[in-house]
């Protein structure tokens, strides 16, 4: 587990001032403790051909890479977990499907929509919007409120996002908070290696203890979903009865 407060980054290749792949690598030299690669509508390929290229360099420097939604692109490529909105597969589903040691994240919008997450089997849960954000236009904030109340509601860690920076991390901390997810904060720097050091430098320097330390992956690695198929398969079996069920996420 790691006790630090976590920096992720989340990818929106739009929103690069220096080009996608560029601002991931100053990213990774600037600090941050995650890096979830989301490219919503494009292909399968190009979103496994970036992941190949950023897996190396963040391995090297102990950063874990999520990829978004697609649990089969994370398996080719070997990352270190998967991270789910509300449209995407049910989450006992894609835990089905994913390799030993992988950590699965939600997004989530109310304590009703996090508790169905973790007893889903989610690793962490990622709430927002807590601030005003451009990814969100006309949408009003949920409010550092919710997310402290969403923090010591469940057991597991929980990440803000959502019109984070350096100037409201301190807030987001005094939750409980596990960590902070941001986008525009580093990619639409004209220099994200500085603007990652400056976050990090400013929720480093403030007091903190996480109710729930963020998972740190197990590796499991390219060739780890190619192992003990029939157990593999026996867990898909079981998640689909289950998501029939009724387990299914909020399509909303």
């Amino acid at each position: 587990m790691e006790d630090r407060f976590q920096i992720h980054l989340i990818t929106d290749r739009k929103r690069a001032r220096i080009g996608l792949e560029p601002a991931v690598f100053a990213a990774l030299r600037g600090g941050v403790d995650w890096v979830q690669l989301r490219e919503k509508g494009g292909p399968a390929a190009g979103l496994y051909e970036t992941a190949l290229r950023v897996i190396p360099e963040a391995r090297r420097r102990g950063v874990g890479v999520l990829i978004n939604d697609r649990v089969d692109v994370a398996l080719a490529a070997g990352a270190d977990g998967v991270h789910l909105a509300a449209r995407s597969l049910p989450p006992v589903v894609a835990r089905s499907l994913m390799a030993e040691g992988m950590v699965l994240g939600v997004s989530v919008h109310g304590l009703e929509e996090a508790h169905r997450a973790v007893e889903a089997g989610a690793d962490y849960v990622t709430f927002g919007h807590v601030y005003p954000t451009a990814s969100k236009p006309g949408l009003p904030p949920r409010g550092v409120r919710e997310l402290a109340r969403i923090v010591e509601s469940v057991e597991v860690p929980v990440l803000a996002v959502g019109g984070i920076d350096a100037s409201n991390a301190a807030e987001v901390l005094s939750t409980g908070a596990s960590g902070i997810a941001v986008i525009s904060a580093i990619l639409a720097a004209g220099d994200p290696v500085e603007a990652a050091r400056r976050l990090r430098q400013a929720v480093d320097s403030l007091p903190h203890r996480p109710r729930h330390p963020m998972p740190y992956p197990r590796r499991g690695g390219r060739d780890a979903h190619k192992a003990q198929p029939r157990e593999r398969g026996a867990r898909r079996r079981q998640a689909h009865r289950a998501a029939a069920a009724g387990g299914e996420e909020d399509p909303g």
